[in-house]
């Protein structure tokens, strides 16, 4: 569905991505996964094609098509979700406001309020208490939902866990799995690793802007060496 090819982006005149190649397929979670400053938030937003990074060479294709001359809400359109680092909320929206703030809820739509917020019931609970109201687990959980209200096919998640208590990082990480299961593509930007690989099928690296390992979890299940060099874990 996605491939990333030989993605060059820049801040001006600092050169981030150098050349990364990747791709997701339909009905996969695929973890990306590095240390801070490596290029990983750069490359959710070049696919997302924002104003900031500048992407000066390479390829984003989706299902054949190139997205890079596209603006995101362009993006959107083709049914490429976001759910940003930090979570992005509005704090005087309710719950129920920030999912309805994209499209009409409606039953035409795979994704409805009722939907989410039966995939939510904490978020039903709370389905009019205001963004700066919430815990941080459910601000997380309402970036996830008010992603679907697109009703992606895939979907970038930068972060998810972080900052988030151990409870509500399990939480999540069958949040993710349950997505996964519906068919939902998912490209999801860790630090965690063993989150990380709890959810994803594959994974890769970055380092310095540039894909320095790729493995199924299976491999990495077998052979933990190269991530333990680069991401310095043990």
């Amino acid at each position: 569905m996605l491939e990333v090819r030989n993605l060059h982006s820049f801040y001006g005149d600092a050169h981030v991505l150098h050349g990364v190649s990747l791709e997701v397929k339909a009905g996969e979670v695929v973890a990306l996964l590095g240390r801070n400053g490596m290029g990983k938030t750069t490359l959710i937003r070049s696919i997302m094609r924002l104003a900031q990074p500048q992407m000066r060479e390479g390829s984003l294709l989706w299902k054949g098509e190139e997205l890079k001359h596209l603006t995101p809400h362009e993006v959107a359109k083709k049914r490429i979700a976001l759910v940003p680092q930090g979570r992005r909320l509005f704090p005087s929206l309710t719950v129920v406001e920030h999912l309805t703030m994209l499209k009409p809820a409606s039953a035409k739509h795979g994704w409805t309020v009722n939907r989410v917020l039966e995939m939510f019931p904490r978020l039903a609970e709370r389905k009019n208490h205001r963004g700066n109201q919430l815990s941080g687990g459910e601000r997380q959980m309402l970036a996830v939902g008010r992603s679907l209200m697109i009703d992606p096919e895939l979907v970038l998640m930068d972060e998810p866990s972080e900052g988030l208590a151990p409870v509500m990082v399990q939480h999540l990480e069958t949040i993710i799995a349950d997505l996964g299961k519906t068919g939902l593509a998912i490209l999801l930007v860790e630090q965690n690793l063993y989150s990380a690989l709890s959810v994803a099928s594959r994974i890769y690296v970055l380092e310095t802007g540039k894909v320095v390992h790729a493995a199924s979890v299976e491999e990495v299940k077998k052979d933990q060496a190269p991530l333990m060099r680069f991401l310095g874990v043990h």
